[in-house]
């Protein structure tokens, strides 16, 4: 017997008999793993601190994560996104925390921040590299390869300026075909191209699509979630005036298929 249909008539019958029915109370939405991640009670106070300017929902559903897939966050700072891209992609995938030697020396809080939860009952799908950036080994067949606020400082003095081109075609043969290759850095003046790296810690958004996409990349599009207008662009991102609210630009690139 097919009830749909009986349900349907049944459901007529008291509408025209004008009995009222009452509608099932909707169920409520579950939350989405990015939400579950940034709700994570093991993330540090400080980290949670930085959620508003940083839109962690917004820009990691734009790098678009899925469960069980692995990713590279390619200098994670104290592990900011390193946390969040462990909840996201669960048990089943995996987190490679790539910090440079180089940064590590001038960055010294960054490694013992990213050790202290690698791999603990919490987080452990993380692993953490210290590679040198001349000879960035990084694993392979990953789905992702995400980078926040310190690619410009590929091209600065401390990190030896290494061949960017090299550095490229690296996270290029560490990306399944069809992977993803994300980059968030703080925006410079339209036709500076990498001269303000040093200075003002920024980069022109053309030069990294140059850059990125002369290794063999795909350019996908670009997110505006942290663009601010008020930034001129003129001031160091460390100055206090700015600092925490600079301009910033998201650019995705993929890798070809085939």
């Amino acid at each position: 017997m097919k009830l749909a249909p009986l349900f349907a008539a049944a459901l007529a019958f008291l509408v025209l008999a004008g009995i009222p029915v009452l509608a099932a109370p909707p169920r409520p939405a579950l939350p989405s793993m990015l939400a579950l991640a940034v709700a994570d009670p093991n993330r540090p106070a400080d980290q949670r601190a930085q959620d508003a300017e940083r839109k962690p929902i917004e820009t990691l559903q734009f790098a678009d994560l899925r469960r069980g897939e692995k990713v590279i966050d390619l200098m994670p700072g104290t592990g900011y996104y390193t946390r969040l891209f462990s909840k996201v992609v669960g048990t089943n995938g995996s987190v490679y925390a790539v910090l440079p030697a180089e940064m590590d020396k001038v960055a010294t809080k960054d490694l013992p921040a990213l050790r202290s939860f690698a791999g603990t009952p919490a987080y452990a799908n993380v692993t953490v590299q210290v590679p040198p950036v001349a000879n960035l080994d990084l694993p392979k067949g990953v789905d992702l390869v995400w980078t926040s606020q310190n690619y410009h400082d590929l091209h600065d003095p401390f990190m030896g300026s290494p061949d960017i081109a090299r550095i490229n075609k690296a996270i290029y043969d560490a990306l399944k075909p069809g992977g993803t290759y994300i980059v968030l850095d703080h925006t410079a003046a339209a036709g500076t191209g990498i001269a303000k790296t040093n200075d003002l810690h920024r980069i022109d958004p053309a030069a990294v699509k140059a850059e990125v996409t002369a290794a063999g990349f795909e350019y996908v599009g670009e997110s505006d979630v942290l663009s601010n207008p008020a930034d001129d662009h003129t001031l160091p991102v460390f100055d206090k005036t700015i600092k925490g609210k600079t301009d910033k630009f998201i650019l995705k690139f993929r890798k070809p298929l085939i």
